[in-house]
């Protein structure tokens, strides 16, 4: 049983340590959770790790348990999966999930865990918090039968979109990256691939293009995918930076739509059905999917999270979901590796 924790904070942009944390007891709706493992979101936490997030944006990007501010000091993170040692019947001794930041135990309430199905890895359900958004921009997104869809942007949540649209009838689906590694991954996940660099883009015949690159030349690129009067679905987080685009060609003239997505509200489209916790389940019996362990390239133990972190914020580690793993796990961890698992 878990009687104290040591947490991960970024105590300045750039730099992260290992903290002592203090463990309460659990009240009566409450669960004492041991961390197994939690994952790395590299797109947004990279940008919090180097201090770009943009101040009008501090309250809204506030993690569910983070502690601290932006910049920093800050406790950050929402992709965990632990095991219950204390809290209802129900749950004790169960695998859950929750939107904790990197942390060895959390006391947290009973409401905030979703139990991992049976047939769900642990080190595979922290992709949870991902898929989840994935399903979002598809009821945002609302891709029907026999269209051609383009998702622009390998990442955690590029790559859970194009698993979830490969497995829709009569979709043609086709991931583009500019990293052709990421061709290897695309084959896994069931969908087509295509690099900018080397390979023909199907330019002006796209239904709709699902946009999680995070650049202004991935943002370009999908819109030149677009059929006349198509739409462009956008997920990136760009924290700072500012986004250009070249809008004087046929943007207007095919009637191209920018649409964006996120998940912080349950899309409209099924928010009369679905609270946040039921879209999260959901996510998680998605991921009984095998095909999901193509996006987890790589684990390292939680005492390397500050290095990891600053190896995935300067680009020198390569990877689409990085694991960190805790202490009893009882599961292997390698050290950090570059490129594909």
């Amino acid at each position: 049983m878990a009687t104290d924790a040591r947490a991960f904070w970024l105590v300045e942009p750039g730099r992260g340590e290992i903290r002592p944390e203090p463990l309460r007891a659990p009240g009566p709706d409450e669960v004492l959770v041991r961390a197994l493992h939690s994952g790395v979101s590299r797109g947004t936490e990279t940008l919090v790790f180097r201090g770009e997030v943009p101040r009008s944006q501090w309250d809204a990007m506030r993690a569910p348990f983070q502690d601290g501010d932006f910049p920093a000091p800050v406790k950050y993170g929402y992709l965990s999966v632990g095991v219950v040692e204390e809290g209802p019947d129900a749950l004790r001794g169960r695998t859950v999930f929750s939107l904790h930041p990197h942390q060895t135990a959390y006391v947290v309430p009973a409401s905030a865990v979703v139990v991992v199905p049976d047939g769900v890895p642990p080190q595979r359900a922290v992709l949870a918090g991902t898929v989840e958004t994935a399903v979002n921009a598809l009821w945002d997104a609302t891709p029907l039968l026999g269209d051609r869809v383009a998702v622009v942007g390998a990442g955690m949540v590029g790559c859970s979109v194009a698993r979830l649209l490969g497995r829709f009838p009569g979709i043609d689906c086709t991931l583009v990256d500019v990293d052709p590694a990421r061709a290897g991954t695309a084959a896994r996940l069931g969908v087509g691939f295509a690099n900018p660099a080397s390979d023909a883009l199907p330019l002006g015949d796209c239904d709709l293009v699902v946009h999680a690159s995070a650049t202004s030349a991935g943002l370009q690129t999908a819109l030149d995918l677009l059929r006349p009067e198509g739409t462009v679905l956008e997920l990136s987080w760009y924290g700072e930076k500012t986004v250009e685009l070249a809008l004087g060609g046929a943007f207007h003239s095919r009637r191209l739509g920018i649409r964006a997505s996120q998940v912080g509200v349950v899309s409209p489209a099924r928010r009369s059905r679905y609270t946040t916790s039921q879209r999260l389940a959901l996510a998680l019996d998605l991921l009984r999917d095998d095909a999901f362990d193509a996006l987890v390239t790589g684990s390292s133990p939680f005492e390397e999270l500050p290095d990891v972190l600053a190896r995935l914020a300067d680009g020198s580690l390569g990877a689409i979901c990085h694991a960190i793993s805790y202490p009893d796990s009882h599961q292997t961890t390698d050290k950090p590796t570059d490129g594909e698992a």
